[in-house]
């Protein structure tokens, strides 16, 4: 069975201030190539601040984030709590498995509570498509929604990070052949990595995968499409692998791991048909031996590490942006 649709395009109004700046990040659908570059460009600033001494900015002082995690998460949680912490705020992590949703609260009365004691952000992740566009429609206006990830839908911020581990590594997007390998059917990540990688012109977006594990129509989100790797990786400047989403399948999409690690693992003989200095990433968890070997994922040509400490800075732009810190404020 293929997953549920994903919601429908998000209007800029619903992220955007009335002057254009953010106030929700829910997905990337609707955003300008400068905005992105606006965040990229302030998440730049932001990597100084684990040099110094004090790995502190007083940006977000006196403001409270709840993480919101409804589902399973240690990478991308830790990351948006440290984000959270070196921009001086108070950061409150939801246990959500014994929380009053598992009593029968519905999920908005849990949100009023949580305005009720002065809460300013929430960092929301969720099964469910569409979960953080519902939260951020219904909360106080003073009240900022960051998507954290839902559903099969989107994880912006995931696709920020890799957008400026690529720019930082291998310089403007719009010289590069970036491909995309794996589960790109059940992937959130893949879809905002698209959008990404179309509003910063990129020339040239590759999926590869076998053809139960592409979304119906995916060319038209502006990709090429290959069902053969070695085919699909020959002249790219970036490899992005993605996990095999089994919680999310249904059915038998695939033989078997040995056969789709045959087929579709990242091995150095296949690395060795994209361009010499290509750079090899994976959003994590990494599955070693079925999307990738462990010498490539350790290798020197990756950059799944440095992915996840980018994570923090481009997390500390997004959080002060939404609350109204404009570009430069904490210099």
């Amino acid at each position: 069975m293929r997953p549920a649709p994903a919601p429908g395009p998000l209007p800029a109004s619903m992220q955007l201030t009335s002057d254009g700046r953010l106030r929700h990040f829910l997905t990337l659908e609707g955003l300008s190539a400068p905005l992105l570059t606006e965040i990229l460009d302030l998440a730049e600033s932001f990597t100084t601040v684990t040099a110094q001494p004090v790995k502190k900015v007083p940006l977000l002082r006196g403001k409270t984030i709840f993480n919101l995690f409804f589902e399973p998460s240690t990478r991308t949680r830790t990351s948006f709590e440290l984000a959270a912490k070196r921009l001086s705020a108070d950061v409150m992590n939801m246990n959500i498995s014994t929380s009053s949703t598992t009593k029968g609260e519905s999920l908005l009365d849990t949100l009023r509570n949580l305005e009720a004691m002065h809460s300013d952000m929430f960092i929301v992740r969720h099964s469910q498509s569409g979960a953080a566009q519902l939260i951020a429609r219904h909360v106080a206006p003073h009240i900022s929604v960051l998507n954290a990830g839902d559903g099969q839908h989107s994880h912006p911020t995931q696709a920020m990070l890799d957008m400026f581990t690529i720019r930082r590594e291998k310089g403007p997007l719009n010289t590069l052949r970036v491909a995309i390998v794996g589960d790109i059917l059940h992937s959130r990540v893949a879809r905002s990595q698209i959008h990404a990688l179309n509003i910063l012109n990129t020339p040239e977006i590759r999926v590869i995968a076998p053809k139960t594990l592409l979304p119906k129509n995916v060319e038209e989100l502006g990709v090429q499409v290959h069902h053969s790797l070695d085919r699909g990786l020959r002249d790219v400047d970036v490899v992005i692998m993605l996990r095999l989403q089994k919680e999310r399948m249904r059915g038998a999409l695939l033989p078997s791991e040995n056969e789709y690690y045959r087929l579709f693992g990242l091995t150095r003989e296949r690395l060795a048909l994209a361009r010499p200095d290509a750079l090899v990433m994976h959003p994590g968890p990494a599955n070693r031996g079925v999307e990738i070997a462990s010498d490539v994922a350790d290798g020197p040509q990756s950059v799944i590490l440095k992915q996840v400490s980018y994570g923090v800075a481009v997390r500390m732009a997004l959080m002060s942006m939404c609350m109204g810190n404009p570009p430069g404020s904490h210099e």
